[in-house]
């Protein structure tokens, strides 16, 4: 039973990761029709500015929640400008272009981002260290470490401040406004430009919170993180309903823990056939994915 639930809270961790990265992907599509494949290289963007400004703090002699905190906000804000001038530079002025031409220039974006971050750091795997501490009350348990309860529950409470912004905010009813209609919405007033640039903005901070979790959580990075972990994602976000915030959560979810047991089960060679067996699977009877909707089917 303790291995089971090993294999349960390890999948929900992977899974949570995979959640957050998928958010920003769902927001993007559900917005613009695109599917940001750069959305990885952000993530792992996050990842290495956490290590660069943890790595200067802890020289200063600063150490705990803090530190996780400070290189947390950093990287989502340093994530979120490369998000925005990526969208700015290789989208925007391709809006009016054949359907392919954005997705070639983002596939050339995550190259590109891959590269850049290979030159300007290096080409082997990076000790990150540790930022969140060991809970006392978890000292006893052994199925789940401290740092898989802060990835689960930072993912349920973004989710959540996700769900509530978009559903009752001026800018959220904006963005639904956007993804249902753009004509209208602009002859409405809404300034589609500015909702496009928030919701890569918001995206890519999502996407950076991964990577800080994550890295912390494993331990090690290299530039080339952001490849896998994208690809994973965008199949939680197809999995769960490509365009619905829960259903990225769910398929996100659904993914981790079927990695999680096909490794413990049955072996680790398999993980990726698991995965994307799977997402077969559903989309054949379901192709919108879990908790999507097909287009005759939105109002």
């Amino acid at each position: 039973m303790d291995y089971f639930l090993e294999l349960f809270f390890g999948g929900l961790t992977r899974g949570s990761i995979y959640a957050l990265i998928a958010l920003g992907y769902t927001m993007v599509y559900g917005i613009i029709e695109l599917i940001n494949f750069a959305h990885g290289e952000i993530y792992m963007i996050g990842a290495f500015t956490a290590f660069i400004v943890a790595s200067a703090l802890s020289l200063c002699g600063m150490s705990g929640w803090s530190l996780l905190v400070l290189s947390g906000a950093v990287a989502m804000i340093y994530s979120a400008a490369y998000g925005f001038t990526l969208e700015k530079i290789a989208y925007k002025p391709l809006r009016k272009a054949p359907r392919l031409s954005p997705l070639i220039s983002a596939i050339g974006m995550s190259i590109f981002l891959q590269n850049y971050v290979l030159l300007a750091q290096t080409s082997d795997f990076i000790s990150f260290p540790s930022l969140i501490e060991e809970f006392s009350f978890m000292e006893n348990v052994t199925v789940m470490r401290s740092t898989e309860l802060v990835i689960f529950v930072t993912t349920a409470v973004v989710m959540v401040l996700l769900s509530l912004f978009i559903k009752f905010t001026r800018m959220g009813r904006a963005m639904r406004a956007v993804a249902q209609d753009r004509t209208m919405a602009m002859l409405l007033g809404i300034n589609v430009n500015r909702v496009i640039s928030v919701t890569f903005i918001i995206g890519s901070a999502l996407a950076a919170t991964g990577g800080v979790l994550i890295s912390s959580h494993i331990g090690q990075i290299n530039f080339y993180i952001g490849f896998i972990a994208g690809i994973k994602a965008f199949t939680a976000a197809v999995l769960g309903g490509i365009g619905s915030i829960p259903g990225a959560v769910l398929g996100g979810l659904i993914l981790g823990w079927t990695e999680s047991f096909a490794t413990g089960y049955v072996s680790s060679d398999y993980e990726d056939v698991f995965s994307f067996g799977l997402l077969v699977f559903i989309l054949i009877f379901r192709p919108a994915g879990i908790l999507g909707k097909s287009s005759s089917e939105k109002v």
